[in-house]
């Protein structure tokens, strides 16, 4: 109790510390934004895992901050939507995994246990390898087709064909389709081999994550399994085991993937057999909800969302001694984003049209939990909020000249924002990575698959370019490290100009007389007819 009170002293010294040199600093471009960053992102927060009291601190900080932004409460209590979560930890120590030809794996080296699903206490199948794992009836793709799949593990390599649009492969791989899809079809376990050029961090940094807790929705209707099964993600340098006897290397798989041409699939000879130690508790962490309230008569009444995560990893196995996750980028920066821009419609007096909903969500990093529970049991009429406008982890990490816009290809927002990009001198560029599968790793996923338009912008770079280069060192060394942190080198300014290209943006959307829309040749299109 002493240590649990010490540390809101501190948050709370904190906060005010911040708060005097914001007022002090607040005409500097990007220092109100830094410095909340900053309150997120201390120590003191432990990391924000959801469900930690971390997490709560800085949930108190942003409903104190909507409150004074002038934003009304939109939550179930206050400006809160309460959560509650099943959390699995998998305990790797205790955990055995082999191969029937190929012997022991070792937990960690080989491959990673993983934690969201309920895994199976024991089990022992045979593996299938199903190319890509993709089964995209619209594009008439089916890696699965002709293949013996009751009772056995799949076992599939990132990426896909070319030819199929980036945010189509993308879908097809998020849990709410695949899973039910391959319980369906008696599957009872997945193993992912990432390929090496799409992975965003190293797999020595990977198998450190094999600590962190999975969670799922306790609402059994926003489950996506129905019952166990087994999953792991393999190491890329050790997978041909898997392949042994298979007439197969991964070396050729991994050629055709980089080319982006089909995977063959095919039986293989290795069976599966795996113990698995896991302990339980159940969990409580809220969404933080504030509401602007529109002036027009007629669409006051509709909401455009800006949304943003504020859970990150909290403490962890350590890097370099330091055991705190502190998600500064990933994602304080989208959260202070979202407090930027309502701070300055309060400041200025806004009279926008629609009412503006600002959405703070928890459980993001373990599988976009807290904007699905909102989006399936929204605090405001769900036919009412006509757009997301999300932003994670835009990383401002050099001058702003170029934006990706992740589903700007799918609505009418895409062309809006590139409009008002345009119009601050940025340029919006194409997704080069489509096999990082950006579009369904954020919150705006959620809003997509309930027909509601959604976009969500970061920091993008030309080919070849140093840009490009600082983004992907970022990427392999600070990403769900404790190194994401307020020590490291932020471009101030250009977040700024990120801020003022989404408070424009977001204006722009809530004033306009027409909904935003689906375009005609969007195959996400479908979820609104639902």
């Amino acid at each position: 109790m002493k240590v649990h009170t010490m540390r809101r002293m501190a948050w709370f010294g904190l906060a005010a510390s911040v708060a005097a040199v914001s007022a002090q600093k607040a005409d500097q471009p990007g220092r109100y934004w830094w410095h909340t960053v900053q309150v997120l992102a201390d120590d003191n927060m432990e990391g924000r895992l959801t469900g930690s009291d971390g997490y709560r601190r800085a949930a108190d900080y942003v409903a104190a901050e909507f409150k004074k932004n002038g934003l009304q409460p939109a939550g179930m209590d206050g400006f809160f939507q309460p959560v509650k979560f099943d959390v699995q930890r998998v305990l790797a120590g205790q955990s055995k995994v082999r191969l029937t030809g190929g012997g022991p794996l070792t937990l960690g080296q080989d491959l990673i246990l993983g934690s969201r699903l309920p895994q199976p206490k024991t089990i022992s199948a045979p593996l299938v390898f199903a190319g890509y794992g993709l089964h995209i009836p619209s594009m008439g793709y089916d890696d699965f087709q002709g293949l013996d799949l009751k009772g056995k593990i799949i076992v599939s390599v990132s990426g896909g064909p070319a030819d199929i649009p980036g945010p189509i492969k993308s879908s097809s791989r998020a849990a709410q389709e695949m899973i039910p899809f391959l319980e369906a079809r008696g599957v009872v376990g997945t193993i992912s081999i990432p390929n090496p050029k799409s992975m965003d961090i190293p797999w020595s940094r990977m198998a450190l994550s094999a600590s962190q807790p999975g969670m799922r929705i306790a609402d059994s209707d926003l489950q996506d399994s129905r019952g166990p099964m087994f999953t792991a993600v393999f190491n890329p340098e050790g997978a041909e085991k898997l392949l042994a006897g298979s007439g197969h290397s991964l070396r050729d798989l991994l050629a055709l993937a980089d080319a982006g041409k089909p995977v063959p699939a095919f039986p293989l000879k290795e069976t599966i057999e795996a113990q698995v130690v896991t302990e339980t508790e159940a969990v409580e962490s809220p969404n933080i909800a504030g509401v602007l309230p529109g002036s027009d008569p007629q669409l006051k009444d509709e909401y455009v969302v800006f949304s943003a995560h504020l859970d990150h990893l909290g403490i962890g196995e350590p890097i370099h001694g330091d055991k705190i996750y502190n998600g500064a980028m990933d994602d304080a920066s989208g959260v202070a984003s979202e407090l930027e821009v309502a701070r300055e419609l309060h400041i200025n007096g806004a009279n926008l049209k629609r009412s503006v909903l600002f959405l703070v969500v928890c459980g993001e990093e373990k599988g976009l939990l807290g904007s699905r529970y909102f989006v399936a049991r929204p605090t405001v009429a769900r036919d009412r909020i006509v757009a997301d406008l999300n932003t994670d982890m835009f990383l401002p990490l050099y001058p702003l000249k170029d934006l990706v816009v992740y589903g700007g290809d799918e609505s009418s927002l895409g062309p809006e924002l590139t409009a008002v990009a345009a119009a601050a001198g940025v340029k919006v560029i194409p997704d080069r990575q489509p096999d990082r599968n950006i579009f369904i790793r954020s919150d705006q996923y959620n809003f997509i698959r309930a027909g509601v338009p959604a976009v969500m912008p970061a920091f993008g770079s030309e080919q070849g370019s140093q840009e490009e280069k600082t983004q992907m060192e970022w990427l392999s060394n600070r990403y769900h490290a404790p190194s994401d942190d307020v020590n490291q080198p932020v471009d101030l300014a250009a977040a700024a100009e990120f801020n003022r290209i989404m408070r424009a943006f977001l204006e722009k959307v809530a004033n306009d007389s027409q909904r935003p829309a689906w375009n005609a040749s969007s195959s996400f299109k479908r979820f609104a007819a639902h």
